[in-house]
């Protein structure tokens, strides 16, 4: 299919310096459990676009090459009054193009959805979110958790075996 990626992660970046725990999520624990036990290929912003590049259209081309797309939702994401630009593309090439699926991780209780972008809201509607709930944090390595079953089967299939 002409796909590089299985996933591009969408997260919302910390502009301060203090080490959050979704930038550790998406840095560690994704990678962990997705590529290394599970055998799939992420495309991360911060590691996988490399300096210089043209940010925009490195953004636009790593998602053409994704075959799902992440987005972390966060309190953080959801008071932002400007939305990363990375999220205004996944969600028009989602909902407009209608060519990339979109799997939503819920990291923290967001509650009522309606401070979110319209967009976001209708994906929620359509298919829901995956919760990452504080039990789950007991094991977070585990690919065999509950949370981590239900990321899997919104995955497209992979070709090794996990």
């Amino acid at each position: 299919d002409g796909k590089i990626y299985d996933a591009y992660v969408i997260y919302p970046r910390s502009h301060t310096n203090e080490a959050n725990f979704v930038e550790y999520f998406v840095y560690q624990i994704m990678p962990d459990i997705l590529e290394n036990k599970c055998g799939y290929k992420l495309c991360i912003y911060g590691r996988d676009i490399y300096p210089g590049e043209d940010t925009a259209s490195a953004i636009e081309k790593r998602m053409q090459k994704s075959r799902r797309l992440i987005i972390l939702l966060t309190l953080q994401l959801i008071n932002c009054k400007e939305p990363a630009y990375d999220q205004h593309i996944a969600l028009y090439n989602a909902l407009i193009q209608n060519d990339t699926k979109v799997i939503l991780l819920e990291m923290e209780t967001i509650g009522t959805y309606e401070k979110l972008q319209e967009s976001l809201r209708f994906i929620i509607k359509q298919q829901g979110t995956i919760k990452w709930k504080e039990q789950h944090t007991v094991h977070p390595q585990s690919s065999s958790s509950k949370f981590w079953k239900q990321v899997r089967y919104h995955m497209p299939l992979t070709l090794k075996s996990s």
